[in-house]
């Protein structure tokens, strides 16, 4: 990212979100995002996964730069090169877990969806599950099935936002192992956004966010 601005329209003027960012991450790292709530932090994951414009600046992710792309082509590079993972799983209801992962796989035409699908499912630990609906899942499974989703198609980029918010402790720190060992055994790059300063740690590199601005960049 180089001079990443983000500026929303407001009923009492233009709000500034994000001001003036510059960031790199690298192939493979792990980076933690910390800081208060409103400090921009999902703002800077929505415009790393292309689901907000940036209002002035450039993002490049894994070496396709996002500025001026339209919808179709956004839409493309998050299904082959952008994983997310979200608070809320956001599964679809009527489709059992095999399906939730298969279909952004066939969108992006891949003739094996299916096959990586089950693939990605049983390293998570769900192959006994594949024909389960959402609503016969625990917490902790769909937010499995969610970080399957993420990693099947080999993304060269991992988006977390706070990926354990609506699990219970020992349910996210299983999860967390999960996201841990996949984005290590395949060499993803990982932007963790966390209120959880042990967590954001654990990445090696921790990230402060304070008005739109990142404040603080070290190493855990």
């Amino acid at each position: 990212m180089r001079g990443l601005c983000l500026t929303l329209p407001a009923a009492a003027g233009p709000v500034n979100i994000l001001r003036g960012i510059d960031l790199d991450i690298a192939p493979g790292e792990a980076v933690g995002l910390i800081g208060p709530s409103g400090s921009g932090k999902t703002s800077l994951l929505m415009v790393l996964a292309g689901l907000e414009r940036a209002s002035a600046g450039q993002v490049r992710v894994a070496g396709t730069d996002m500025t001026g792309l339209d919808e179709d082509r956004l839409a493309r590079l998050r299904r082959e090169g952008i994983g997310i993972v979200y608070q809320a799983f956001h599964l679809i209801p009527a489709m059992t877990a095999l399906e939730n992962v298969t279909v952004p796989l066939e969108l992006a035409g891949r003739r094996d969806a299916v096959r990586l699908a089950r693939a990605a499912l049983e390293a998570v630990g769900l192959g006994h599950r594949l024909r389960h609906l959402p609503g016969q899942l625990s917490g902790g499974e769909q937010q499995r099935v969610a970080i399957a989703r993420a990693f099947a198609p080999a993304p060269r980029l991992l988006l977390a936002d706070e990926p354990t918010g609506n699990l219970d402790q020992a349910t996210g720190a299983a999860v967390m192992e999960l996201l841990f060992r996949l984005r290590a055994e395949r060499g993803t790059a990982l932007l963790l956004i966390t209120h959880d300063a042990g967590l954001a740690g654990r990445c090696g590199r921790v990230l402060r966010m304070a008005d739109g601005r990142i404040v603080g960049d070290g190493r855990a």
